[in-house]
């Protein structure tokens, strides 16, 4: 019965379309109608918020732009916006044509459901091939950028898929169709947890498309909430459809091997833990260190630099990073640390820091 509604109302809407423009909606712009007048059907606008929750299996891909305080600190608002929107319009463009929802806007992020509005068989491949897509697409926006002299900005994103109670949250004042559930915790989670142009994703949705996609090893992490460890799969590529995420060459960079003292603070919940650390950085890149730490910390541990760049004159006091490896080594424990956030400002004197050390090193 809701079939036949759906497909009943969907040609009666075409034809008004042909009549109107002389062309029905392509299948694409189709889809979406159909996408649409599928969750319209399922939850009536005359339901109350609170009633008529449906527990359903969806995919949630959540994509967050690093970098972006800084940037908004460091440049005129009208830029900013213009960044900001340049990127979300292209990202909602990719999601709906790979047949996905918008669940909503949070500032510099956006959060995307597959199968909330009418499941189907390739749900979490949409998802995978959207989020690959995304980063293909922040890619060529970053050349976009650099050759208008405007700031770069990185994605990182996190799937999960999972089943979820959806329907209608809010109060007769104002209310929102949604999604929530522990699943929507867990792919905020994910998110957080990816580093910039990254795309990461749990072992959940790596069970529903081990053959589609390629990944790399798992690795485990610990999520708050969680007394398991987590197993997280960072994604490759996706070989059937010849795409590939372009992380690997942001992480190209010249790196060069120093002896640097810098200081760092731990971030818990957002929050900067104001104890200060004295460490020692072995090795320097564009975006991130290799340095010698007292102490061992957890891969995806956040944590807030004060690094001095003496050959230009200029301590950088505002990087955000992340760690990504741990090893130990005597007494010490051997740590990569990969920037998260840096202000433009930060961002040009630690590469002019490190071409100049390479020059330094190349006419020894």
């Amino acid at each position: 019965m809701k079939e036949s509604v759906l497909r009943g109302t969907l040609r009666r809407i075409q034809d008004i379309i042909t009549q109107e423009t002389g062309a029905p909606l392509q299948r694409e712009a189709e889809k979406r109608l159909e996408n649409v007048l599928n969750s319209a059907i399922a939850h009536p606008a005359n339901s109350a918020p609170g009633e008529g929750f449906l527990t359903r299996e969806v995919t949630i891909l959540l994509a967050d732009l690093r970098g972006f305080t800084s940037i908004s600190a460091a440049y005129p608002a009208g830029v900013v916006l213009d960044l900001l929107n340049r990127c979300l319009a292209k990202m909602s463009e990719i999601i709906f044509r790979h047949q996905g929802t918008i669940d909503k806007f949070m500032g510099d992020s956006i959060m995307a459901l597959f199968g909330a509005a009418a499941a189907g068989e390739d749900d979490v491949k949409r998802a995978l091939a959207c989020a690959v897509e995304m980063q293909l697409a922040m890619d060529e926006l970053n050349r976009e950028h650099k050759q208008r002299g405007m700031p770069e900005l990185y994605l990182g994103i996190g799937i999960n898929t999972g089943t979820v109670m959806a329907g209608l949250i809010g109060s007769e004042l104002y209310s929102e169709y949604t999604v929530i559930g522990d699943n929507v915790n867990l792919a905020s989670r994910i998110e957080a947890f990816s580093l910039r142009g990254q795309v990461l994703i749990s072992s959940s949705t790596f069970d529903r498309c081990r053959d589609f996609v390629q990944t790399g090893e798992p690795m485990d992490v610990h999520v708050k909430g969680k007394t398991n460890l987590v197993s997280l799969r960072e994604v490759f590529a996706i070989p059937s459809l010849g795409k590939e995420v372009p992380r690997k060459e942001v992480r190209r960079s010249p790196r060069v091997e120093v002896k640097i003292p810098f200081s760092y603070r731990m971030i818990e919940n957002d929050i900067v833990i104001p104890r200060l650390h004295q460490s020692m950085i072995l090795d320097i890149g564009y975006h991130g260190v290799l340095a010698e730490l007292d102490q061992e910390l957890a891969p995806y541990s956040e944590i807030k630099l004060d690094l001095d760049l003496p050959l230009v004159g200029y301590k950088a006091t505002d990087i955000y990073a992340k760690i990504v490896k741990t090893m130990k080594n005597e007494n010490q424990y051997l740590t990569g640390i990969e920037f998260t956030s840096v202000s433009a400002q930060s961002n040009m004197n630690i590469q002019l820091f490190v071409q100049l050390l390479i020059q330094g090193s190349e006419n020894k």
